[in-house]
Parts: structure tokens; C-alpha cells; sequence
């Protein structure tokens, strides 16, 4: 029997099992009760806002007026606001955030990549409210003269690219969200595209491959389901955001024909009228937003979720 195997054997024999044990239960009890608590969560919303919801039913969900003098409240103009704003956030942050995120882990050098990190993830620390500050006084007004007015002359023949623009609205909502959800899209897929191992890039490589060829056919098929996973988190972000998303969007309560039209999102009417909300059926259907919110998260989490097991499956059925 040689030293290694005597001391092994010793340190099995004298080790407790309680600790392991211990761990083990305490991490599934943590794991439970964050289970809990968002099930508890969905619970009270549904309760709080079943006024609104058994009054209107369906209608509360595809109804396009938010009256609280009438008392009718429809939700679809906010569902709708709530989904276009994070699509083009999305649409927009995917490709800078990748293409970002590949310059630093494998194209700068480390004196670039390093302070050029650490900058872009000190955004995510920036206050959402001073992103609506300065998209109110200085993006507005430059994507007005700018951007918005290039997209309209050029493709104003499309209905949701008609004018006029305004600089606040849809579009105006879409870059500030693409500007918060940058730091989170970088920041995971630069560090899924580190982990990939070097022993990848060093067989592409060896084959005869260009550094882009490496990256594209090598490193990103098998960071894909990680870097899926981050464009999933900032979307989740996205559709969450409130006050900067609140300060450019216009805030009027319409299905925007056009990107550059005023709109409102679920998180946003909550943020500017549940304060001044009567007590009864306006804060139930205030609450009911809250829970549709919820419930589009939830379900953009799980098809996230189911999408990245399909891609990791598929991924380890190639290698």
C-alpha cells in the first residue's frame, strides 16, 4: 500500500459526513424558500389584483383603454410598449454587446482588455434614473436631428419607421435600455468566451484556420448556450427597467404605430400612478400589470432556460 493510499485511507475513515450533510440541506432549504417566496409572490399579486381581472377578464389583457374615470382598464397598450421597447433594446445591444465582448477576450491585449472591462461593467452601476436624465437632455435631442431623422428619410415608406420624430418615444426607450443592458450581455459573455478552452483555439489553429475562423467556428459554438443565457438576462432587465424607460418613452397610453410614436410600459404606468391610485379597482388593475409582468419574465425565463439545455445538448451530442 503505498503513503497516498494509507492517508486517504485514514482521512475516510476519520471524516464526518455531518458537515457534507449539513451543507447539503441548508443549500436545498435556501434553494426552496427563493422557490417559495416567488411563488408567494405570484400568489399575493394574483389575489390583490383579482378585482380587475374576475370585472374584465380577458378584456383586461386585450383591451386598449386605460380609463381610471370610466373605470375600464385595458392593458395592452403597456403590454405592447413594455415588449417593443426591450425588442429593439435587444436587437440593438445583441451585436455590439457580442462583437465587445470578443475584442476583449481575444483580440486586445491585456493593458486594453483589463480597464476597458472594469469601465464597461461600472455602468451597470449608474443610477437608472440619471440614464433618464441624460437621455432627456442630451440623447433625445441628438437622435431627433440625427438618427431618427435618417431612419424616417430613408425608410419612412415602412409604417413603423414613419415620422415625425421627436426624440422621446419607443426608439428613444429602446437605446437607453440598450445602453443598461450593455454591461450585462459583455460582462457574462466575455467571461463565457474565457472559459472556452485554449486547447479549442490551439486544434482550429493548428489546422490552418484564421484567428476569425477560430472564433466563429470554434470559441462561440461552444460559448453559444452561455451567451444565450446573457442575452436572456438583459432582456429580463430590459423589460423590468422603470425610471429611465419612464423619462423618454412619452408616457401616453396607445399602441404606437410607429417606433418613433410616444408610448408606456407595464413597469412605468405602475412607477407614475400607483401613489395617486384610488384604493379599490384602479389598484387592482395597477397590480394586475405588476402580475402580467411577472408572468412574461417568468415564461421568457423558462423558454431561456429550456433553449440553453437544447443548445448544450446539441453541443455535447457533436463533441
Amino acid at each position: 500500500m503505498t503513503t497516498t493510499t494509507a492517508a486517504a485511507d485514514r482521512f475516510s475513515k476519520g471524516a464526518s459526513r455531518v458537515p457534507d450533510l449539513l451543507f447539503r440541506s441548508a443549500s436545498g432549504v435556501f434553494a426552496w424558500v427563493i422557490v417559495a417566496v416567488l411563488g408567494l409572490l405570484a400568489v399575493l399579486l394574483f389575489l390583490n389584483s383579482n378585482q380587475a381581472l374576475s370585472k374584465f377578464g380577458s378584456s383586461f389583457l386585450t383591451g386598449t383603454t386605460w380609463d381610471p374615470i370610466a373605470g375600464i382598464y385595458g392593458a395592452l397598450p403597456f403590454i405592447v410598449g413594455t415588449i417593443a421597447s426591450s425588442f429593439i433594446a435587444i436587437v440593438l445591444a445583441t451585436p455590439i454587446g457580442l462583437l465587445t465582448a470578443i475584442f476583449l477576450a481575444e483580440l486586445a491585449p491585456r493593458r486594453v482588455s483589463i480597464p476597458l472591462t472594469f469601465t464597461i461593467e461600472l455602468l451597470a452601476a449608474i443610477p437608472s434614473v440619471v440614464f433618464g436624465l441624460w437621455g432627456v437632455f442630451v440623447l433625445g435631442p441628438f437622435l431627433k436631428n440625427t438618427v431618427e431623422a435618417w431612419i424616417a428619410s430613408t425608410l419612412g415608406w415602412i409604417p413603423i419607421f414613419a415620422g415625425p420624430t421627436d426624440g422621446v418615444g419607443l426608439f428613444a426607450a429602446g437605446v437607453i435600455l440598450t445602453l443598461m443592458i450593455l454591461p450585462t450581455i459583455i460582462a457574462i459573455s466575455r467571461d463565457v468566451i474565457t472559459a472556452v478552452p485554449d486547447a479549442q483555439r490551439e486544434a482550429m489553429l493548428a489546422l490552418g484556420a484564421t484567428r476569425w475562423e477560430m472564433i466563429t467556428k470554434a470559441v462561440l459554438p461552444y460559448a453559444r448556450s452561455g451567451i444565450i443565457g446573457a442575452v436572456i438576462l438583459g432582456l429580463g432587465r430590459a423589460l423590468g427597467e422603470t425610471m429611465a424607460v419612464t423619462m423618454v418613452i412619452g408616457n401616453k397610453t396607445q399602441i404606437p404605430e410607429s417606433v418613433f410614436q410616444s408610448s408606456q410600459t407595464m413597469a412605468s404606468q405602475i412607477a407614475t400612478t400607483f401613489n395617486e391610485a384610488s384604493i379599490g379597482l384602479q389598484t387592482s388593475a395597477l397590480i394586475g400589470l405588476g402580475l402580467v409582468l411577472l408572468v412574461i419574465t417568468m415564461t421568457l425565463n423558462v423558454v431561456a432556460r429550456l433553449l440553453v439545455w437544447r443548445v448544450s445538448g446539441r453541443g455535447e451530442g457533436r463533441a
